[in-house]
């Protein structure tokens, strides 16, 4: 009949095989999972690194933005300055006149903080585009 023997080896062999196979593809798993981790963790040290570089240039640039524009109020708080032109005045000494030259003031003000901010919303752009 059957010998109990050679079904005994035959059993280990099959578990021996089995096993080292589930051994070898186990160990490509735990390489493969190591190097997974080493690649997330250099990323998230990459990913730090950008975002310390753009709180610095938003900081640099925020500070930049606030000190012209504290400059451009304070030059437009004085009121517009009129360039002194002695062959052409436009101007009348009505009442509407002093009117328009609050609005023009006020318009000029706005405009040149809106350029302000256009402009330091651009150098923003630029300078943090190039960040990697």
């Amino acid at each position: 009949m059957i010998d109990y023997a050679k079904l005994a080896i035959l059993a280990s062999i099959i578990a021996i095989v089995f096993g080292s196979g589930w051994w070898i593809g186990h160990s490509k798993y735990v390489e493969y999972k190591a190097s997974v981790e080493a690649i997330a963790k250099t990323q998230e040290a990459k990913v730090e690194s950008i975002e310390a570089q753009h709180k610095l240039v938003t900081k640099g640039i925020q500070d930049e933005y606030d000190a012209k524009l504290t400059l451009l109020r304070q030059y437009y708080s004085n009121g517009v300055r009129q360039p002194s032109s002695s062959t052409m005045s436009n101007l009348s000494n009505t009442s509407s006149i002093a009117d328009a030259n609050t609005a023009y003031s006020i318009l000029a003000r706005q405009c040149s903080e809106t350029t302000l901010m256009l402009t330091e919303l651009q150098k923003w752009l630029n300078e943090s585009i190039g960040i990697k």
